[in-house]
């Protein structure tokens, strides 16, 4: 009897390990401890894009317009609006089927930032800048940011996979951005 109750320890610790993690991957649990915090710089990320700045600003913010497209509809769910800002489910596969889904505010300063801070998602802790400037051929993105976890070194190696991950749709978004408002500038 006991080995039988061994197995359905180890089997239960098992599935809640694999619960967990799938809750941290696909952002529907997080870990906010406040304690042991760490913080890691996410970018610099620069993109020229041979299109005039407002028109960039446009397509960048044009997940989160009153009539978005089907497939921006798919990827981001605009919860709240207000004045300058709005409160936005991001939804990104991830390996093995699983979707991503992190809240975040972004915030609106025409025609040179867009701000955008994470409520919910993979870790405690995420702040994030698209910068728009002028240049000769037409208008510079910076993205910039900062992820931050709890727990130590633990928290660390899990930020260190969420950032590459994170990084990489961000990159994806910029070239998705340089392709619009390029094609859109003609």
């Amino acid at each position: 009897m006991r080995t039988v109750r061994s197995i359905a320890w180890v089997a239960g610790g098992m599935a809640a390990a694999a619960g967990g993690y799938v809750g941290l991957v696909t952002g529907t649990l997080t870990v906010d401890l406040g304690v042991g915090r760490r913080i890691r710089a996410l970018g610099p990320i620069e993109v020229d894009i041979r299109a005039p700045r407002p028109v960039v600003f446009d397509v960048a913010t044009a997940p989160y317009a009153a009539r978005p497209s089907r497939a921006m509809r798919e990827k981001v769910e605009v919860l709240e609006r207000g004045d300058g800002m709005v409160l936005a489910a991001h939804h990104t596969p991830i390996r093995r089927g699983l979707v991503a889904t992190t809240v975040e505010t972004v915030s609106f300063d025409p025609p040179g930032r867009i701000g955008f801070r994470l409520v919910r998602g993979p870790v405690p802790h995420v702040a994030e800048t698209f910068a728009l400037t002028e240049t000769p051929d037409g208008t510079r993105l910076r993205y910039d940011g900062q992820l931050g976890t709890d727990l130590w070194d633990l928290g660390e190696r899990w930020g260190a996979v969420v950032a590459d991950a994170w990084e990489r749709a961000v990159r994806a978004s910029l070239d998705q951005i340089r392709t619009e408002a390029e094609r859109r500038s003609g």
